[in-house]
């Protein structure tokens, strides 16, 4: 068992070695600093040249000058912030943000040779009473723990200071991203939850409404022909139960179905989309392009993504024809269903609220757009193959508020 002054002499050694980062960082900065002034002063001595701009090989010209020692200068800088603060800032970055974080990252490795040269010079005041060196009032002592101390806190400050200025100037940090990752999945996880058990009261309605209620009607006549005497009564009962039967098996596929297509994962995702067109009783076009097939948990959402934009379409709409897209563009698969309806879809409807859930469990975006007279489009955009634990923002914008509104002009 870890006794209290084990704890104790491994805070100050953990304490001691952030300190010495933390000078190192900062001696470490002017040093850096020292070339970043050399480059804005050439960059300062460059600017009568600035006319000769105007000509197209002298712009071209320019970058690949300047790259080069930019990058590595970056580089340096971002690798000092890491091994030093612990400050992580993924790159790369484009040449006029690294330029502007130089130029204006120089001032501050100034202010840190400042800073460092408090600190011995506040030391040497603190011993100089001593006999052997200048013999000072002790009263001179204060002073130099004053100075020693501001010393201190100014290297905190510097170090908030470096954050702040690479947050801002070159972007997050990694920790930055990985919270921000954390509260989208965190948010995505209780939307999966919430639209699992909307579907699961949709099933429960669909099957107490529709199929049990047939089965009801189905045993009252099989009963009544049992108990009948007529021959042919019973017959035309038997015949009545037969269709009771026969709409049930239907109203209970139709249910199946809407829980998950067997033909999604027997024939794929063009061929599901295609076979939309059949229940959805208007003219559907698809416009499969792609070269090879996506994830599965991206094919379902964009199934029922597309499947729910028909369907409002035919119901609400009053659409003759819809046109499907479907398409990826450098690992972002893109969906654009688009009806001829009158358009004016409600924002505050629910009928897709649980799709952008869904579409958001895959780190994807939905977007509608339905002035009123039409058309109604909406667009999902989502990766092709989502890796998982990566930390990377979603693709595109998060999801509108007018995302939980239904394609078709109205709630359902």
């Amino acid at each position: 068992m870890t006794t209290d002054p084990q704890v104790r002499r491994g805070a100050a050694c953990q304490l001691a070695r952030s300190a010495a980062l933390a000078a190192v960082g900062a001696a470490l900065g002017v040093a850096t600093a020292v070339a970043e002034l050399w480059l804005a002063l050439l960059c300062l001595a460059a600017l009568p040249l600035a006319p000769l701009l105007l000509w197209r090989p002298a712009r071209a010209a320019l970058p690949a000058a300047l790259r080069p020692l930019v990058r590595a200068l970056t580089r340096l800088e971002l690798y000092r912030l890491a091994r030093c603060y612990g400050i992580e800032i993924p790159g790369p970055h484009a040449l006029p943000r690294s330029l502007g974080y130089l130029a204006a990252r120089w001032p501050l490795g100034m202010l840190g040779a400042l800073v460092l040269g408090v600190f011995p010079a506040g030391a040497y005041l603190v011993v100089s009473p001593l006999g052997a060196l200048d013999g000072n009032s002790p009263a001179i002592v204060v002073f130099g723990l004053m100075f020693m101390y501001l010393s201190v806190q100014g290297t905190v400050g510097l170090i908030g200071m470096e954050r702040w200025l690479a947050r801002t100037v070159l972007g997050p940090t990694r920790q930055d991203l990985l919270e921000e990752r954390v509260a989208e999945l965190t948010a995505s996880r209780a939307g999966v939850v919430e639209a699992v058990d909307e579907e699961r009261r949709r099933i429960e309605r669909d099957l107490h409404d529709g199929v049990q209620q047939r089965l009801v009607s189905l045993a009252m006549l099989l009963g009544r022909a049992q108990r009948g005497r007529d021959p042919d009564r019973a017959a035309a009962l038997v015949r009545d139960a037969h269709q009771e039967a026969r709409q049930a098996l239907d109203e209970l596929r139709e249910v199946a179905f809407r829980v998950y297509p067997i033909v999604l994962d027997e024939f794929g995702l063009e061929t599901a989309l295609v076979s939309l067109a059949d229940r959805a009783g208007l003219p559907l076009h698809v416009d499969y392009t792609l070269d090879r097939p996506p994830a599965r948990s991206v094919a379902t959402a964009v199934y029922f993504a597309v499947r729910e934009a028909v369907t409002n379409a035919a119901k609400h709409a009053g659409a003759d024809s819809v046109r499907v897209e479907v398409g990826e563009d450098r690992g972002v698969l893109t969906v654009r269903v688009t009806d001829n309806g009158r358009g004016g879809a409600d924002p505050r409807g629910t009928g897709l609220s649980g799709l952008a859930r869904r579409i958001a469990a895959v780190d994807g975006t939905l977007h509608l757009d339905s002035p009123p007279g039409g058309p109604t489009v909406l667009t999902a955009r989502l990766p092709a193959r989502p890796v998982s634990a990566a930390v990377r923002p979603a693709v595109g914008a998060r999801v509108p508020a007018q995302a939980g509104a239904d394609p078709a002009g109205g709630a359902p």
